[in-house]
């Protein structure tokens, strides 16, 4: 099997490409919804969380992710603990998935801190959806309902673009149609271009 890991900066359409994927007959895992996933039914992070953060972290018997949020905003020691904690569950449940998938010939994984947690070293090919930065703006606050400057402010935190380095690019500018570039994409992977 190989993996083809997915990412790309808020609003850049990574779901649209892992769904893309999908109706292709490639399973994804989408590390976000499934770290999400784990801050509340796995033992062993809760049990690191509020050893470190207290109970109150998990009052009502789930992670408050806005007082987690709290907590590592401008906090890079609370921050690398939490992804100290988090990224080495979602990597074993990531291994359990990929074995329950393990008849597939491809499989991907979305994730948009792909390279900043390390998870680029379990793929064979890295993906990146890239789209102009007030495309991304515009489809966040459809989907978000929030301001300009909130997206901005989560766009200014991600690792930009240019600083991905990815064996392919996919654009997402509403323009150019997609299924063609990931066609294209799986006919590299198929005659090992990246591999």
């Amino acid at each position: 099997m190989k993996i083809i890991g997915i990412t790309g900066g808020i609003g850049s359409g990574k779901s649209v490409v892992s769904k893309l994927f999908e109706a292709r007959g490639v399973p994804v895992y989408i590390a976000d919804l499934e770290a999400g996933k784990l801050n509340n039914s796995s033992p062993e992070i809760r049990r690191k969380l509020t050893g470190r953060f207290g109970p109150e972290l998990y009052a009502g018997g789930i992670l408050n992710t806005r007082m987690l949020a709290s907590l590592i905003f401008n906090h890079p020691g609370h921050l690398a603990f939490v992804n100290s904690v988090i990224h080495p569950e979602v990597y074993k449940d990531f291994l359990n998935w990929t074995k329950n998938h393990s008849e597939k010939e491809y499989a991907g994984i979305e994730s948009a801190i792909l390279f900043e947690s390390g998870f680029n070293r379990w793929v064979d090919v890295t993906v990146a959806v890239v789209a102009p930065v007030e495309t991304r703006i515009r489809r966040v606050q459809r989907r978000d309902r929030v301001e300009r400057e909130a997206v901005l402010s989560r766009i200014n935190n991600q690792m930009t673009d240019e600083a991905r380095t990815t064996d392919y690019t996919l654009l997402n500018d509403d323009r150019k149609a997609l299924i063609p570039q990931v066609e294209k994409l799986f006919e590299r992977i198929k005659f090992g271009e990246f591999v």
